[in-house]
């Protein structure tokens, strides 16, 4: 039995990147999610990383363990600091906030 990754995207008032993103895991496109979606992909049990991408933005790479049947679940969209939001244009994986819940 897969594990599942569940991805929740919130946008919170005026957000500069407002399109699609595409949801890498262990590097390869797995789908894309927009504002205010959820989105639950299988993968196999062990370890594995989550990443957006967005033109040249992106997260960090999130690692994470999933056991057979586990849901693990990630929030992205949170509101950036003016600091952090500043140093993603020269920074792209800090554009695009992801956090484990």
């Amino acid at each position: 039995m897969p594990a599942i990754v569940k991805l929740t995207r919130h946008l919170i008032g005026v957000q500069i990147r407002r399109g699609t993103f595409d949801v890498l895991v262990d590097g390869t496109g797995v789908a894309s999610i927009n504002a205010h979606e959820t989105i639950e992909t299988p993968v196999e049990p062990g370890h594995h990383t989550l990443q957006l991408r967005y033109g040249r933005y992106s997260s960090r790479t999130a690692p994470f363990d999933a056991a057979e049947g586990q849901a693990v679940a990630f929030r992205c969209g949170e509101k950036r600091f003016l600091p952090i939001f500043l140093a993603s244009f020269v920074v792209p994986s800090l554009a695009i906030p992801l956090r484990h819940e």
